[in-house]
């Protein structure tokens, strides 16, 4: 059975700090890209970071590029997504992903993802 849980979400203020995780299970982690998409309330599900089996390979947007980082430990099957410097335009539900069959020009899309966690929420205000 494939999980994925999600985990470190809450409340900070702008300019903070925070660590998010995803454990997984139940499908053979480096095998997959795996990535973050936030969601913001009456908002489309957003590409926030997606890093590549070996994790050697990274891809962010422009809206968190350098401020955002994301890594993998593919021993304990585990995502993060480090951020720093938040902004109340990064609040929302963040959500980890793994897309098993890699490609570069639809990895924004989340359509291409065949696992998904629940969520985990992150709320940047003063």
């Amino acid at each position: 059975q494939v999980q994925l849980a999600e985990s470190g979400g809450r409340l900070v203020q702008p300019g903070d700090s925070l660590k998010l995780s995803c454990s997984t299970s139940g499908f053979a982690f480096i095998s997959y890209t795996m990535a973050w998409f936030r969601q913001a309330p009456g908002k489309e599900r957003e590409f926030v970071a997606a890093t590549s089996g070996s994790g050697n390979t990274r891809y962010y947007p422009d809206s968190v590029r350098g401020r955002f980082d994301i890594s993998r430990d593919n021993v304990e099957n585990t995502l993060y997504l480090q951020m720093s410097s938040l902004r109340p335009e990064d609040t929302g539900v963040y959500y980890c992903a793994a897309d098993g069959s890699f490609n570069r020009a639809t990895m924004t899309m989340p359509q291409e993802y065949d696992y998904w966690g629940q969520g985990t929420q992150v709320t940047v205000s003063s």
